[in-house]
């Protein structure tokens, strides 16, 4: 199986890039969008794109379109740490096949691809987040956008400071 991973978390990248590799798939990868439309123009024989929805300030669903347009045979996953019913209901809209929440496990991603091994529709339970962690997740990415700047941080949020400081102070477990 040959597959396009954009992903702008170079470490997350080559990490699963290898992981898919171990399991017989042949990888291209790509950092930013621009990247990964450089990659093939024409077309070609890609069997599915593995695409982070947050790339840097580059928001990742907006290469949807174009990525099913040049590759319209290969399957497009979306992969985020940020899922919502809306954010999944928008990415297929726009043309993705299937809508994965990070952290996901590679046999999942695999199975993703091959549509072979279907997931029970309420296996992702165990896969989700806790809402503590959620929250903590969402106030990294807020606080992310302010430069890491607490106190803009925590306006943005319309919580006080310390209680985000509080809140930052504690890194919730993923499930």
């Amino acid at each position: 199986m040959k597959l396009l991973l954009i992903e702008d978390d170079l470490s997350f990248r080559e990490t699963l890039a290898y992981a898919l590799k171990r399991r017989g798939c042949e990888i291209l990868q790509a950092g930013e969008g621009a990247e990964a439309l450089a990659i093939s123009p024409g077309g070609g024989d890609l069997d599915g794109i593995l695409l982070d929805m947050r790339l840097g300030s580059e928001d990742g669903m907006s290469l949807i379109p174009e990525l099913k347009r040049r590759f319209p045979l290969s399957r497009l996953i979306v992969l985020t740490g940020y899922g919502s019913i809306p954010g999944a209901m928008e990415a297929v809209r726009l043309g993705a096949d299937d809508y994965l929440l990070k952290p996901v496990g590679v046999d999942r991603i695999v199975a993703a691809f091959s549509g072979g091994e279907k997931i029970a529709p309420l296996s992702f339970v165990e896969d989700l987040p806790s809402l503590a962690r959620v929250e903590w997740e969402h106030i990294q990415r807020v606080l992310s956008d302010c430069g890491g700047n607490v106190s803009h941080a925590a306006e943005a949020l319309g919580i006080d400071r310390r209680t985000l400081q509080r809140k930052l102070s504690k890194l919730p477990p993923l499930s």
